[in-house]
């Protein structure tokens, strides 16, 4: 992303995870509050997992580990559910699949990527005004190079790898909290509980995907209140 190298291999989240324990260790961090959003969050949670020392507290924005579940992603989107806005209660992620596929997207998106960023902001934000022309010129000019869109999408491609690993990781121990918009409250509902035995669920309402973006203050609050808050439950 950005700047920073695009190898051919590596994106599977345990190897994220080892970076970011690596770096800690370099930057003389001995335990962190851990906050990751999207695959962020998947990175996040796999240094949960496997380095849970260095993890004081971790916050999970739309984001989990991938799990089974991803297997059962829809090929064909139900009736009267895939339009101009995602459906929360049957949601169509078709990307999660285009993603999959090797080379041909970089040949289709170079140069264009800005077009789809577009799509996907109003997909998926209640009100997608709130991403500013400036950060989705900058995003595009980023991603319009084919050797970051493959590495993007080796992201997605690790999926597989990402699901083996995680059938041998146990609850998590640590405090977590589950910060979700409304597009994956009813997925995090379910997939908590199994993967946390200390955690909270929050629902950012009227909020989309890019919660940073598009409810700032609240995503600020949640955070800062759960941080100060040292009492824990299971919601």
């Amino acid at each position: 992303m950005g700047s920073s190298a695009t190898p051919a291999s590596g994106y599977d989240k345990k190897t994220m995870a080892t970076d970011v324990y690596k770096l800690m260790g370099l930057l003389n961090i001995g335990k962190a509050y851990v906050l990751g959003h999207d695959i962020g969050g998947m990175v996040a949670s796999s240094l949960a997992h496997n380095y849970p020392e260095v993890v004081e507290r971790l916050i999970l924005a739309d984001g989990l580990h991938p799990n089974e579940g991803m297997m059962q992603i829809k090929l064909m989107p139900p009736p009267e559910t895939f339009g101009e806005k995602i459906d929360h209660q049957q949601p169509y992620t078709w990307w999660m699949s285009f993603n999959q596929v090797k080379e041909l997207p970089e040949k289709l998106l170079e140069g264009r990527y800005r077009y789809l960023l577009d799509w996907l902001f109003d997909y998926v934000m209640v009100d997608s005004s709130k991403m500013p022309d400036f950060d989705r010129e900058v995003y595009a000019y980023v991603y319009n190079q084919p050797e970051r869109i493959r590495a993007s999408n080796g992201w997605y491609q690790t999926f597989n790898q990402d699901i083996a690993d995680a059938k041998h990781y146990p609850k998590l121990r640590m405090p977590v909290l589950g910060l979700a918009s409304n597009v994956s409250y009813g997925f995090y509902q379910y997939t908590l509980p199994m993967i946390a035995e200390n955690y909270q669920l929050l629902n950012l309402e009227n909020t989309g995907h890019y919660m940073f973006e598009e409810n700032s203050s609240g995503v600020y609050e949640a955070i800062m209140t759960y941080l100060k808050n040292r009492e824990q439950r299971n919601d």
